[in-house]
C-alpha cells in the first residue's frame, strides 16, 4: 500500500491522521511543529521535514490548514506540494478554504494530471477523536469514489456536495449557522438566568425543544464549565466569518444574521484575545450583563 502524505497534524490533523494509521494506512507526516507529530511517529508514520518530500514520497496528499494563507505556501511555488507530486496524483484538502482560493490551487494542480477534492469537516475535535467527522466534498464524482476509502475511517457520514469548491461553499454555509447559533445561545442562556431559570434545567428543556441545536448540545457543557471550547479559536471563527462575507458579496446576497455574527466575534476576539474559545462570545454578554454561566463541577 502506498503512503499517504498529511501535512498539518495539529488539534484536527492529528486525531485524523491517528485514526489513518490505526486503520492500516501508512503515512507520511509534516507540520510546523514537529512536537505535534510525536504521537503519530510511535505508531508508526514516517516524518517529513519539508511539504515537498512529503509530495515527493506519496502520491495522495492531505492538506489540514488553519487558513487560505497556509494552503498557499503548502502547494505552491517550486518547493510547494504541487511541484513535487507525480501527475496523476491525489490532493484533498480538509482545510476550511477560501473557495476562491481553493479553485485557483485546483485549477493550476489539474493542468498538470493531479486529481483534486476539497473535503472540510465539521464536528469538532471530538468527532476528530471518535473517527465520527463529517465531510463534504467536491470534485469530480469518479475521484471521490476513488478516495472514500481514504476518508472512511475518519467519517461518520461522508458528503458528495458537488463540484470543486462545493464543499467549502457547504462548510462555510454550515459554520454560518453555528456561529449564528453560538451567539443565540448565550443570549438564551443570559435571559433564562437572569429571570431565575436554573440552568441545567434551561440547558435540558432547550434540547427537548424547537430551539435544539447541535450547538445547544455540544456547547453549552462548555460554558458552564467556564473554558468556552477551546479547541476552536476566536481567530478561526472570525476568519470563517470573513470568508462568508466574502461569499455574500460574490453572490450580491445580504446576509443580516452573518454579519452581525461576525460583529460580535470580532468583538469578542478584540476583547479577550485570538487564541480564547469559541464560545466567549457568550462571555461577552455575560460581562457586559454582569452575570457569569459558569456552574460548579461535582
Amino acid at each position: 500500500m502506498n503512503p499517504i502524505g498529511f501535512i498539518g497534524v495539529g488539534n484536527m490533523g492529528n486525531p485524523m491522521a491517528r485514526n489513518l494509521l490505526e486503520a492500516g494506512f501508512p503515512l507520511v507526516v509534516h507540520d510546523l511543529r514537529p512536537a505535534s507529530a510525536e504521537n503519530l511517529l510511535k505508531k508508526g508514520a514516517t516524518w517529513a521535514e519539508s511539504p515537498e518530500i512529503v509530495a515527493d514520497q506519496t502520491d495522495t496528499v492531505i492538506t489540514m490548514l488553519p487558513n487560505p494563507g497556509a494552503v498557499e505556501s503548502v502547494m505552491l511555488g517550486e518547493k510547494g506540494v504541487l511541484n513535487h507530486l507525480n501527475s496523476h496524483s491525489t490532493w484533498i484538502d480538509c482545510t476550511t478554504n477560501s473557495p476562491i482560493v481553493f479553485q485557483r490551487i485546483a485549477k493550476e494542480a489539474i493542468s498538470v494530471g493531479i486529481k483534486v477534492l476539497d473535503a472540510p469537516v465539521t464536528n469538532a475535535v471530538d468527532g476528530a477523536e471518535r473517527g465520527e467527522l463529517v465531510f463534504f466534498v467536491g470534485g469530480e464524482f469518479e475521484v471521490f469514489e476513488q478516495a472514500k476509502p481514504i476518508l472512511e475511517p475518519m467519517a461518520e457520514k461522508i458528503f458528495y456536495a458537488g463540484g470543486l469548491g462545493h464543499g467549502n461553499l457547504t462548510k462555510l454555509i454550515t459554520n454560518m449557522l453555528w456561529f449564528v447559533n453560538a451567539c443565540a445561545i448565550g443570549e438564551a442562556l443570559v435571559l433564562g438566568a437572569k429571570a431565575g431559570i436554573p440552568l441545567t434545567n434551561l440547558s435540558e428543556m432547550i434540547q427537548a425543544s424547537a430551539g435544539n441545536s447541535w450547538v445547544a448540545q455540544h456547547d453549552i457543557p462548555s460554558i458552564f464549565a467556564g473554558h468556552y471550547d477551546p479547541s476552536f479559536t476566536l481567530q478561526l471563527c472570525v476568519k470563517d466569518l470573513r470568508l462568508i462575507d466574502q461569499l455574500s458579496q460574490q453572490y450580491n446576497i445580504p446576509l443580516i444574521m452573518g454579519n452581525q455574527a461576525r460583529t460580535i466575534f470580532q468583538a469578542a476576539q478584540a476583547k479577550y484575545g485570538q487564541d480564547k474559545g469559541e464560545m466567549y462570545v457568550v462571555k461577552l454578554l455575560e460581562d457586559l450583563v454582569g452575570l457569569s454561566l459558569q456552574i460548579e463541577q461535582d
